[in-house]
């Protein structure tokens, strides 16, 4: 799970300015973004400079709130753009091919199920647009104790108009929360009274969801800003707390093994950690579930399902790696030194299954001294995975407090499951570590190509696609001869894997047809131009 913006990071490109007369707001595009010369492109062929004020003046507030709001996210959602899959939100197949800086060659793209943003759609992403609106509302709350008298009921009005957006656009994303009432919880709640004890703050709960497992539900309307949980960094493990440890004083016998990492200790510990009745950590190792069901343990017959996808190699190289990963080093620190990795601790069956908890709850964890390491965060484990996250930003360590504290960005109802954002990842990578596929269109559910091709030869590079996404979807097969009746978790859930990938693979055939027939449509209006101009000796185009 990776997200470690903290609000003072997220929102610094917003910066509010004042007289004694006036008050506006500066947006601004900092030069440090990642993403810098692209936003001001977007930023400019929208009218906008990276440095735009938006006047909230005598004049500007006798507009309607909506209006001076809409302006206002018209630059907040471009500065807040942080992936390239933003711009894309629509369902209607197409292809683009757009020009390299020297003009000499293509990049082919084929985005199914999205087309690009143009200044007639309303909203790049979810995640962007929820990033614009809280980016504003956190301005607006600090230019309220800094702004002249004059213009604080506006901007109450303001504060009162964003709130309402993010309201009316969380509520169209709402997932329906079905609770599981005649399963146990026994030994979660006992990790929630566990957390109590040592300084964790929460305003969830937790219950099996129909369709989710385990999952974080709110005890109490939560409103954008309040804290759903925070997490003392004392329970929090991480490689520091590896070193305090038993195996942490023997450190030297692994910091003998070239190459190993930190994560690779971790994975250690947690092997023979779990066993420890004395663990500090005995109730959060009790509550873990005996296994994971990530599309690392899928079992032969869902394997064979997947023929003919690339989850199939994604995770048979997966797979490979990590049994690499063991031979080369478990067997021989068993062997070497039996008292700190009793070998019944460490088989392959346990490595595997240290694996998927680190690959399924380990989070990504921003440290005061600016250091990102993979720490597991009881509890936090709780919160499930979605493409309309209430809690979008979490793991940057709280230096006054700290702490690790899980916000929410949009309203989360009493009795509703609160979830956040592991990262952008595609279909394939949530299910081979993760085990699950989220429920909604995803944007980063990808079929990779790399493919470039020079100007003149652009229709043979659409034909050249099109063949081999057609002999995909041949060797992938058909809906009916899927049609196997099996309970199994892991052949269902590769069956509805391969059920997306036909769909992904139709639509960009579709997208390959459509952008043959226009580059065939522009060749001809091409040539009849050359024809035209050549045989009146006017310029081109004229009659």
């Amino acid at each position: 799970m990776e997200s470690h913006k903290d609000c003072e990071e997220l929102y610094s490109s917003v910066k509010m300015t004042e007289n004694d007369e006036d008050c506006s707001l500066l947006f601004e595009l900092p030069e440090s973004d990642p993403l810098f010369e692209k936003k001001k492109k977007l930023l400019q062929s929208n009218g906008f400079g990276t440095k735009e004020l938006v006047d909230l003046n005598s004049s500007s507030c006798s507009n309607s709130t909506n209006a001076m709001l809409e302006e206002m996210l018209k630059r907040a959602r471009i500065i807040h753009l942080d992936e390239e899959n933003d711009g894309y939100i629509q369902t209607v197949p197409t292809l683009q091919v757009t020009d390299d800086e020297n003009g000499a060659e293509l990049q082919v793209e084929l985005y199914f199920g999205e087309v690009p943003v143009s200044p007639y759609v309303e909203f790049y992403s979810y995640r962007n647009e929820l990033e614009a609106l809280n980016s504003i509302l956190s301005i607006i709350d600090v230019s309220r104790l800094h702004c002249p008298l004059t213009r604080r009921d506006f901007l109450q009005e303001l504060h009162k108009a964003t709130l309402d957006r993010i309201q009316e656009f969380g509520d169209k994303s709402r997932l329906e929360t079905r609770i599981v009432e005649d399963l146990s919880i026994e030994k979660e709640e006992c990790v929630l009274h566990w957390g109590e004890r040592n300084d964790v703050r929460t305003k969830l709960k937790i219950a099996y969801v129909e369709g989710a497992g385990r999952g974080a539900i709110a005890a109490e309307d939560l409103k954008v800003g309040d804290v759903a949980l925070e997490i003392p960094m004392s329970i929090v493990i991480s490689e520091e707390l590896v070193l305090e440890c038993d195996m942490g004083r023997r450190y030297p016998i692994l910091e003998k093994i070239d190459g190993i990492s930190s994560e690779t200790m971790l994975l250690l510990w947690s092997m023979k950690e779990k066993h420890n009745s004395n663990s500090k950590f005995n109730v959060y190792f009790n509550a873990l579930p005996e296994a994971f069901n990530t599309g690392l343990s899928f079992g032969i017959e869902a394997i064979m399902v997947l023929d003919g996808t690339l989850l199939l190699e994604e995770i048979i190289e997966a797979k490979k790696h990590l049994q690499a990963q063991y031979d080369e080093l478990v067997p021989a620190l068993c062997n070497d030194h039996p008292d700190i990795f009793p070998p019944e601790f460490y088989t392959w069956e346990q490595f595997l299954w240290a694996c998927e908890l680190w690959y399924s709850n380990g989070m990504k964890v921003m440290f005061s001294d600016g250091m990102l390491k993979t720490c597991l965060i009881p509890i936090a484990g709780f919160l499930n995975h979605s493409l309309y996250p209430h809690i979008m930003h979490y793991g940057k360590v709280d230096s006054k407090t700290n702490s690790l504290k899980f916000s929410v960005s949009k309203p989360c109802n009493t009795g509703e499951q609160c979830y956040l954002s592991y990262g952008n990842f595609s279909g394939s990578h949530l299910i081979t570590f993760y085990g699950f596929i989220p429920q909604g269109d995803n944007l980063y559910d990808v079929i990779p190509m790399g493919t470039q091709a020079k100007l003149e030869i652009e229709m043979e590079v659409l034909r050249d696609i099109l063949s081999t996404y057609e002999s995909m979807m041949e060797n992938i097969g058909n809906t009916e001869q899927d049609n196997r009746k099996s309970n199994s978790w892991d052949v269902k859930l590769a069956m509805e894997y391969k059920d997306i990938q036909r769909r992904i693979i139709s639509s960009i055939i579709t997208s390959c047809y459509s952008g043959i027939n226009t580059v065939d449509n522009e060749l001809h209006r091409c040539v009849a131009v050359a024809v035209a101009g050549t045989g009146t000796g006017t310029e081109t185009g004229s009659k």
